[in-house]
């Protein structure tokens, strides 16, 4: 099966050769040694999220699609990105030859070959970034841009630089097997052990395109494919991980929201949390956002909680015997709690059927 050919509008082509040529324009500002360094990364997530965000928010996107679901709204967008990537790769790909990389990694000059092939790294890298802050806000996941955190959840979202991340969703299903090959070997080796270092990322991605060296202009359709797959990747990643987000958030919500007992909400979620002795990813954003949901809702901040180690269970089975009516509520919190990260373990179920035997009375 080969990858189906991209028949792109006249406005297409013109919007894609308009942002080449701005981006012709950064990589000549730039410094060889940035692209060597690959500081040339921290200088392009400048230019690419400073008056992006500004434009970009949920408003935009409720004025551009009125009354369209977030998840047609982000599949249209992973589409149209990968679209414009593939249009982009065959329009880039007569740069790739083992001399343009070659030149492209050495702090001396950057010759007109590998300029052009940074520019085919550094247009992929901004759509991709755009992608997923576009997920982002159409999930309503916060991201402060300014926080080191969340700026490094959206580079590693957006280049799925944890090992194993797009193989192990079975996303390369859907790659054609002409070009699988070429995709596996874009995504190997792709553990980032270095924090948040975001030059490091640059000479990443950079070593990434590796892999479309030497594919000479007959070859155009497999650059257009590299692309265009990588970016739908990319894209269908962040979908899973945002909506996820999302997922916790409006659960953390609807929990702070039906319960009686705040106070003791938070209790109960971390007692289930700890029960496996165990914190997944999802449990940990749980926890954060009912802490902060039922600062904002109840006026309530657990100071004990935040010294607590171990939870006592005799202490705990004391405060909700304090409460007042019935704790039909903290069951349910803590049914939600245990089904956050998926099945519920032996050790989630034995506390929860001694939630049940002490507060069910039906």
């Amino acid at each position: 099966m080969n990858p189906k050919p991209i028949h792109a509008t006249d406005s297409e082509r013109e919007e894609v050769e308009q942002d080449r040529a701005e981006l012709r324009d950064f990589v000549k500002s730039l410094d060889p040694q940035d692209i060597a360094s690959g500081n040339w990364f921290t200088k392009l997530l400048a230019h690419a999220l400073d008056s992006y965000t500004e434009k970009v928010n949920a408003e935009w996107f409720k004025a551009k699609y009125p009354g369209v679901p977030a998840d047609a709204i982000v599949e249209q967008r992973i589409k149209m990105a990968s679209r414009y990537a593939a249009i982009e790769g065959g329009l880039s790909a007569g740069a790739y030859s083992a001399a343009a990389m070659t030149a492209i990694l050495a702090p001396i000059t950057v010759p007109a070959a590998a300029a052009s092939v940074l520019v085919d790294v550094a247009y992929t890298a901004r759509l991709q970034i755009h992608l997923a802050y576009d997920i982002a806000v159409l999930y309503r996941v916060p991201l402060d841009l300014d926080d080191p955190d969340d700026l490094w959840k959206l580079v590693r979202i957006a280049f799925t630089i944890q090992g194993g991340q797009v193989a192990g969703e079975g996303l390369l299903k859907s790659v054609p097997a002409i070009v699988k090959p070429l995709v596996k070997a874009f995504y190997k080796g792709d553990v980032i052990k270095a924090g948040k270092a975001l030059p490091v990322v640059g000479k990443h991605l950079l070593q990434r395109n590796v892999v479309k060296i030497g594919i000479p202009i007959v070859g155009v359709p497999l650059s257009v494919g590299i692309n265009f797959y990588t970016t739908l990747l990319a894209g269908r990643h962040a979908r899973a991980v945002f909506r996820n987000d999302a997922r916790i958030t409006e659960a953390a919500d609807q929990i702070t929201t039906r319960t009686k007992h705040p106070q003791s909400m938070l209790w109960v979620a971390w007692m289930l949390i700890m029960a496996d002795g165990k914190i997944t990813d999802d449990e940990t954003l749980l926890m954060k956002q009912l802490t902060k949901l039922a600062n904002e809702k109840h006026g309530l901040t657990e100071a004990d909680l935040e010294d607590v180690i171990d939870i006592d269970k005799d202490d705990l089975w004391r405060r909700l015997d304090a409460e007042d009516g019935d704790l039909l509520d903290l069951i349910d919190v803590a049914q939600k709690t245990a089904e956050i990260d998926g099945d519920v373990n032996k050790f989630e179920t034995a506390v929860l059927d001694e939630l049940r035997h002490r507060y069910d009375a039906s």
